[in-house]
């Protein structure tokens, strides 16, 4: 009997929803990762703007519908559409992985799912659901979540962290290439190094390291990179892309597997 093949586990640095109508380095490198990657039968995402407290929700029991939760940006990107197959059966298999299970509910897809899967799967046709992020709960339980929600990966189910490691909007350049702030270099190499040491429970006290209050001055898009990082077990990771936006965010993303 052949063993069925193990999915990787991502995180993806979504930056601004403009990367949804750009062409630049970054979402050419996502459109590889999409012809790279193994075909899944249903994709989970953890995005940084689906925000919940004291609970987990998911979604995936209706058609979605496309949400634009961002003001002031071009009408153009409010003319996209994404809405891939709701992944019902398996949202309803990761509620079973979860203590208290959550139930489903219809919401659509926000930016920071469908920009990044509009990247990488720009048909549409794979099946998707979202788990949300409990904002108020620390880090370690995000890196624990993300362990209970490994075995997905042996089901055909893709894993992706939709967030960035380093995002501090107050400290931010209009200009999407400028050069970025040491704070937020410094602490996206050291995030680096700690997953390639094998450091990475250590990774859910993001306050200590070099530039962490900084880069993280709310942990909204830190938490998504946690579940991608406790869902990728001791895999060996690789980077499909590293970089930085706006001086203040971290580009980077993780292949795990």
């Amino acid at each position: 009997m052949m063993k069925k093949e193990r999915l990787p586990a991502l995180f993806i640095g979504h930056g601004s929803p403009m990367n949804a109508v750009l062409d630049n380095p970054f979402t050419r490198a996502m459109a590889t990762l999409g012809r790279d990657l193994p075909r899944p039968k249903a994709i989970l995402c953890v995005s940084a703007h689906w925000l919940t407290e004291g609970e987990l929700r998911l979604n995936g029991s209706m058609p979605f519908e496309t949400i634009y939760d961002f003001y002031g940006f071009p009408d153009e990107l409010y003319s996209i559409t994404y809405a891939p197959p709701p992944a019902k059966t398996e949202a309803e298999r990761t509620a079973a992985l979860l203590n208290p299970a959550p139930a489903l509910e219809g919401r659509g897809l926000d930016h920071g799912a469908w920009a990044i899967l509009r990247m990488i799967y720009p048909r549409a046709d794979i099946p998707v659901y979202q788990l949300s992020v409990d904002y108020p709960a620390e880090g370690k339980y995000h890196y624990k979540l993300g362990r209970r929600l490994a075995p997905l990966r042996d089901e055909g189910v893709l894993i992706v962290g939709s967030g960035n490691i380093a995002h501090n909007l107050s400290l931010m350049d209009m200009k999407i290439d400028a050069r970025p702030h040491a704070w937020a270099v410094n602490f996206d190499l050291k995030v680096k190094e700690y997953i390639d040491k094998g450091r990475r429970a250590e990774l859910a006290d993001y306050a200590g390291l070099p530039g962490g209050q900084l880069s993280v001055p709310t942990p909204d898009h830190y938490w998504p990179f946690l579940v991608a990082l406790g869902a990728g077990l001791e895999d060996k990771a690789s980077y499909p892309y590293e970089g930085y936006h706006h001086a203040s965010l971290s580009m980077r993303a993780v292949r795990f597997g």
